[in-house]
């Protein structure tokens, strides 16, 4: 046992089979490292077929809240002899690898801790069912974790104890396995590791949870009733959620759920109907992912010209085509952005964690109403189906929904006349009816044809043609309602800077410490929607060079800021990143240390004086 134990700093990854149920052990691994009150990260690494192939599960544990994925790891919990010689190579130097040596391996690592475990054999000698040997070996290796880097016994078996309330034969099975496994480490091994975890409480007021169930009761607080869907990871587990929890919170006094949840037979299908449901005054939704967006194109199109209300939300992952199902990417900008054929452009949320899915997704509502057109949610599969730590989420029990410029049967009255897609304000948006609203106006014809303010058919150029300038006004006026960036002065008189948006937050606030201390200055802004504010474009003609980070091969954030705000292409650098993995500080610290250091021009823009270590 090492004298030099430092605490609560260090990355633990599981490499296990997928659909041997590791899932469950390797969650309740980061649930009580999180009731012990320290700052973890976790990020499940699957395959995209049901079972038999690799998958992997790891959590940052940081007390200093440096929490993006790291390159290499400190204790690797190797599990699948398929996997052995990959895992054992991220293990980093004076790291640990624990391994099921009920068949014995040679390892050629001399600069790491190899730690043998039996567990299959453990687990043989106890349990004869076949399943539950697969089952409780993975509660017997985080039993043996537990001792070996301090891991509080009280909290697992709380923790197990909340899981399964009223199942007395599942706890006591459970706490069984555990048993095993801490066991053997105490009959046979040396411990505790020098890298331990030890309760603190940092973690007060704070919350663990995915994006998608974060946006699910953003949705719920949203006011909306219904949602329409067709699976696709990785979005479905947040429609999923929205129906958990409208069965609770979406019920009438005589305890009937005022809330619809349906699975149509497409994407094309599921959209038209959320759109349908907006049209007749309901709040509705759909979730899905890049391919689904591209068979929405129509529908999307139909929304933003006939100006119905709607809210989409897209968990981006690998493409194109089918691509990596179950790998995280920021591919989907431009398509979202210009969904559909003809002249289209969308209002985009780009949220960075779950606490802004929850805030985005509430808001979405308001704003597809007050502008009368489809808002995008653009999350990831890292925030939509990781498990973050974030502060409670906030709500105001006076918030007023914004229902826009929707006209009561009274309010026609008093105007006498109703036109459909009259700009009578200057600011784009027209007003609106529910349908059957009033005996006279209340109906009128809603066309994905060209037409006229009162919904007339038309195919007279100029009318169509005054419509979409209409239309593009509306879209201007969004600019300052939206959610506006984040600015951080890192370095007021440096003349770089970095812009981001969603997941690739954490990691970039980790490399912007180490860019401090190698003498590199950069400010920074986030993103958060689109259409950019006056801010954004402000920020880049503040700045002489500014890097602009985003997970895609085609540099789709930068393109989309060229297009939109005419801005010079040769100060706007990209920084990219498509593997399908979340992004390490490490890799942002390197690509813009090797950029800078090799353009004076960048250099003599850096302040204070650049020292490179």
């Amino acid at each position: 046992m090492s004298s030099n134990i430092t605490y609560n700093e260090l990355v633990i990854k599981f490499a296990n089979v997928n659909g041997s149920g590791s899932a469950s052990a390797n969650t309740f691994c980061a649930k009580s490292l999180y009731r012990m009150g320290i700052p973890i990260s976790a990020k499940n690494i699957f395959p995209s077929n049901i079972q038999g192939l690799p998958t992997w599960y790891e959590i940052t544990i940081s007390e200093s809240e440096k929490l993006a994925r790291k390159e290499k790891v400190d204790v690797m919990v190797a599990m699948n002899a398929q996997t052995y010689a990959s895992d054992i190579d991220e293990v980093a130097s004076g790291g640990t690898f624990i391994y099921d040596n009920s068949i014995q391996r040679k390892f050629d690592r001399d600069d790491i801790r190899v730690i043998g475990i039996p567990i299959a054999k453990l687990c043989a000698a106890e349990y004869t069912d076949q399943r539950q040997r697969q089952l409780f070996k993975n509660i017997a290796y985080l039993g043996s974790l537990s001792l070996l880097i301090g891991i509080d016994i009280d909290v697992i078996e709380k923790l197990l104890s909340d899981q399964f309330k009223g199942k007395q034969n599942l706890f006591d099975a459970n706490i069984k396995a555990l048993t095993i496994g801490r066991k053997y480490v105490a009959d046979n091994i040396e411990y505790p590791l020098d890298k331990q975890v030890r309760k603190c409480n940092r973690n007060a007021n704070k919350i663990m949870i995915n994006g998608n169930e974060a946006a699910a009761l953003g949705a719920l607080y949203g006011g909306a009733t219904v949602a329409s869907w067709y699976p696709i990871t990785p979005s479905t587990s947040l429609v999923e959620a929205f129906e958990k929890h409208a069965n609770k919170l979406r019920k009438d006094k005589d305890g009937n759920i005022n809330a619809a949840v349906i699975q149509a037979e497409d994407e094309l299908s599921s959209v038209g109907m959320a759109i349908g449901a907006n049209w007749n005054g309901s709040r509705a939704f759909t979730s899905t992912s890049g391919p689904g967006v591209s068979l929405m194109g129509e529908f999307l199109g139909l929304a933003y010209f006939a100006e119905i209300p709607l809210v989409l939300f897209n968990i981006q992952r690998g493409g194109p085509s089918t691509g990596m199902p179950t790998r995280t990417q920021q591919s989907d900008i431009l398509t979202c952005a210009y969904a559909s054929h003809g002249d289209t452009k969308h209002i985009l949320l780009l949220p960075s964690d779950p606490n802004e899915c929850f805030e985005f997704g509430y808001k979405a509502f308001d704003y597809a109403e007050k502008f009368q057109t489809p808002i995008m949610v653009l999350s990831d599969l890292d925030i939509g189906m990781n498990d973050w730590v974030v502060d409670q989420f906030k709500w105001d029990d006076n918030y007023s929904h914004d229902r826009g410029k929707l006209v009561t049967s009274e309010d026609i009255e008093k105007l006498k006349s109703f036109a459909r897609y009259r700009d009578v304000d200057g600011d784009g948006i027209p007003y609106r009816t529910i349908p059957a609203t009033h005996p006279d106006y209340g109906s009128y014809f809603t066309r994905g044809t060209s037409h006229t303010d009162t919904g007339g058919y038309t195919e007279n150029g100029m009318i169509h043609a005054e419509m979409l300038d209409r239309i593009t006004k509306k879209f201007d006026t969004a600019k300052e309602f939206l959610p506006h960036p984040i600015i951080n002065l890192n370095s007021p008189k440096s003349k770089i800077g970095i812009i981001n948006f969603g997941s690739t937050n954490v990691a970039l606030n980790d490399a912007m410490q180490d860019l401090t201390r190698n003498g590199i200055g950069i400010n920074h802004l986030r993103i958060r929607a689109f259409p950019f504010s006056k801010s954004v474009v402000d920020f880049i003609n503040d700045h002489e060079f500014v890097f602009v980070l985003e997970q895609n091969r085609d540099a789709q954030m930068k393109k989309l800021l060229i297009s939109e705000e005419d801005l010079d292409t040769n100060k706007l650098i990209s920084i990219l990143n498509y593997d399908g993995m979340p992004l390490t500080a490490n890799f942002i610290v390197n690509n813009i240390t090797e950029i800078i250091s090799n353009n004076k021009n960048i250099k003599a823009a850096n302040s204070p004086p650049i020292k490179i270590v």
